[in-house]
Parts: C-alpha cells; sequence; structure tokens
C-alpha cells in the first residue's frame, strides 16, 4: 500500500481516507511484531516529541511516550501546570514556541479548537490524544484488534452501548463509516449522537458501503454483532450529571445476556478503559473469555506509535 503521511497532522479520522486508516493499521501490526521480536528501526532517533496533557491518562501517555522511546525519540510530558497554554498564554503562541523547539506535538485535553490551533500554528505534526469531540487514536487502537480478532474490518458489525454523544461514540462512527464497518448507536434518545455528525459520517457510509444506525432499541441493536462495546456513562467534566447518567443509562449495561442476544459465539467485547465495573459493563464480562479490553489497550501503543513514526518518521 502506497501511501505517504508524512508531515501531516492527526486530529480526527475526517480528515483520512479509508485506505490511509487501513495503512496505519497495517504500520502498527508490523510495528507490534518488530517489538515482539526484539526489532527497534528508530525511526524517530533524534527527534523531540512534546505530550501536552490538560486531562490525566493512562494509556495515552504511557502509550505515547513508549512508542516514542522505542523509536530513539525523546518525550517531554508537559501538564496543565507545566505550561501557560491558553492561560497566561495564548494557544497560537504556544504553538508558535513548541513547534520551533519539538518536532512533534501531542494534545489530550478539552477544546478540539486548541488542538486544530496548535496543528496551525506549530509548523509541526499535531496528534490528538483526546478531546471532548473526538478520539482518534482509540480508533486505530479499536480497528488494529478488530483485525487480529477476525482477519478483517470492512463489514463487520459494530455496536455501541451507552453515551451516544460521547467522544468515543462520535470518533467510532467518523472511523467505522470511512472504512465501511456497520455502526450501530444503542443509546436513550436524550444521548443521540449529533444530527450534523451523523448526516456527516451517512455520507463517508455511503462510499464505503457503511450502514449507519442509531436506535434506543438495545436488545435490537445488538443482534447480529460483531462487536459491542461501551464507555464510561459519566465524561471527564461532567460529574455533576453522574445521578441522571446512571438512571438514564442503566438499562445500556452490557452484560452476559446482552452479549448472548448477539446470537454470535464469537462477538467480542470492547471497551476504551478505564471501566467502570458494575455500571457500563460487568465484572463478568470485561473478565470474560470475549472480552479483548487489554488486547486494545496494548494496541493504543502500537497505533500510536504508527502515527508518530508515518507523520514524523525518516
Amino acid at each position: 500500500m502506497s501511501v505517504n503521511l508524512k508531515g501531516r497532522s492527526f486530529l480526527t479520522l475526517k480528515d483520512y481516507s479509508a485506505e490511509e486508516i487501513e495503512y496505519l493499521v497495517e504500520l502498527a501490526i508490523d510495528l507490534k511484531k518488530k517489538k515482539k521480536a526484539g526489532i527497534f528501526e528508530k525511526h524517530l532517533l533524534n527527534k523531540n516529541v512534546a505530550l501536552i496533557f490538560e486531562k490525566p491518562s493512562t494509556r495515552t501517555r504511557c502509550s505515547f511516550t513508549i512508542g516514542a522511546v522505542d523509536e530513539g525519540a525523546h518525550p517531554e510530558y508537559l501538564s496543565k501546570n507545566d505550561i501557560q497554554l491558553g492561560y497566561k498564554e495564548t494557544v497560537e503562541d504556544t504553538a508558535r514556541v513548541l513547534g520551533r523547539m519539538f518536532d512533534g506535538i501531542e494534545f489530550r485535553g478539552f477544546s478540539q479548537e486548541t488542538v486544530e490551533k496548535l496543528a496551525k500554528f506549530s509548523g509541526v505534526p499535531v496528534w490528538n490524544g483526546l478531546t471532548d469531540e473526538d478520539h482518534p487514536t482509540q480508533v486505530l487502537a479499536d480497528f488494529m484488534t478488530m483485525k487480529e480478532k477476525f482477519g478483517k474490518i470492512k463489514g463487520l458489525n459494530f455496536v455501541y452501548c451507552g453515551d451516544g454523544r460521547n467522544n468515543m461514540s462520535n470518533a467510532l462512527m467518523i472511523g467505522c463509516a470511512k472504512v465501511g464497518v456497520n455502526y450501530t448507536v444503542a443509546s436513550p434518545e436524550s444521548l443521540f449522537p449529533d444530527k450534523d455528525l451523523v448526516e456527516l459520517c451517512r455520507t463517508y457510509a455511503k462510499e464505503s458501503g457503511a450502514v449507519i444506525t442509531i436506535t434506543d432499541n438495545i436488545d435490537e441493536a445488538v443482534k447480529g454483532a460483531d462487536v459491542i462495546y461501551t464507555d464510561v456513562w459519566v465524561s471527564m467534566g461532567e460529574e455533576d450529571k453522574t445521578q441522571e447518567r446512571l438512571a438514564i443509562l442503566r438499562p445500556y449495561q452490557v452484560n452476559q445476556k446482552l452479549m448472548e442476544e448477539s446470537g454470535k459465539n464469537s462477538t467480542i467485547f470492547m471497551h476504551c478503559l478505564p471501566a467502570v465495573r458494575g455500571n457500563e459493563v460487568t465484572n463478568e464480562v470485561i473478565e470474560g473469555p470475549q472480552s479483548v479490553v487489554f488486547d486494545e489497550a496494548e494496541n493504543r501503543m502500537h497505533t500510536i506509535k504508527a502515527v508518530m513514526v508515518a507523520t514524523l518518521g525518516d
């Protein structure tokens, strides 16, 4: 596959074609095999990458750090208390400064506008480690895990259960529509995804052959599912809505009965983690034989490494 992503930012899968997404997944699979074999080709030798975190993280921080070090780069962690981003200094000015010192910038925080400004003004590749709107690196890890488990991505039936308008659901809908995965959101109507985003994804789906379905009927939604996916019911920054969310999302819990309603023994359970066991998923499911959540978590590192190598590597 001949794809050149050198110098590109990775802000949302809206900016990437199906071929480019599939290339990143295949590159991640190759890099994973080489790491397991002890082969490190140092594609990022002598590069310096800034890791900006407004929101805390386990998988994203560790994935960027290990991925950078494996490939020969120096990662510099910058918390919201370490720099003046958006407080005493504009995002634009911070971007210009960091772009003169670093070869690439990762941002994990609240505003999609912030990561877009970093990309516009820094002059170096910028990678979205999560915003309130989107989470594209997670989707790459999910696709890689699906490819490992099913041998393919296109044509699979993917069901997301829970808060249908959060960043994870948004990112998955964009990615699935792009690569030809049938995507269903099973959610209370009050938490349906943004209508404009649904329509945009349906235009992607027309080209890829995917079907996008939005429903509040979870039992119907999971029939024939290859993947059943969920995320926390209360996103970071929305803790004041905890009791409200627990009440309306309880019927959308992924439990063993729901897994069986897919009608397929091959159905896998996925979660981006961290999980609140007993809320969005039962302990029985997340610890069960259909759960691939820890394969998925490991694959964050391999796919993030692939993004850095493809956009910055020599």
